[in-house]
């Protein structure tokens, strides 16, 4: 799938920045430490320090927040991407 391509003119995001990205799935141990993994191939300066836990209120989904330093749209793109298509990803916003 091709993503369209933006000029930085017409992007609502100003390159680079702190941009937060939740990704929720199932509470499984590994859960946390495979999305940071993930992330740190597209952001190797990420870690796990900026990374918000939030169990739901009957602990089957995990909730996290992680602050990514993006860099452009496509870095952005290809996180996403990722993340959305790992078989323990429920959703990412």
């Amino acid at each position: 799938m091709t993503m369209p391509t933006i000029s930085p003119e017409e992007s609502l995001i100003e390159y680079p920045s702190d941009f937060p990205i939740k990704v929720v799935g199932i509470t499984h141990d590994a859960f946390a430490e495979t999305i940071v993994a993930m992330v740190v191939e597209h952001d190797p300066e990420f870690h796990a320090g900026k990374v918000e836990m939030r169990p739901s209120t009957q602990g089957k989904y995990l909730s996290l927040t992680l602050t990514v330093r993006a860099t452009s749209r496509t870095q952005l793109d290809n996180i996403y991407r990722a993340l959305s298509t790992h078989e323990m990803v429920k959703f990412v916003l």
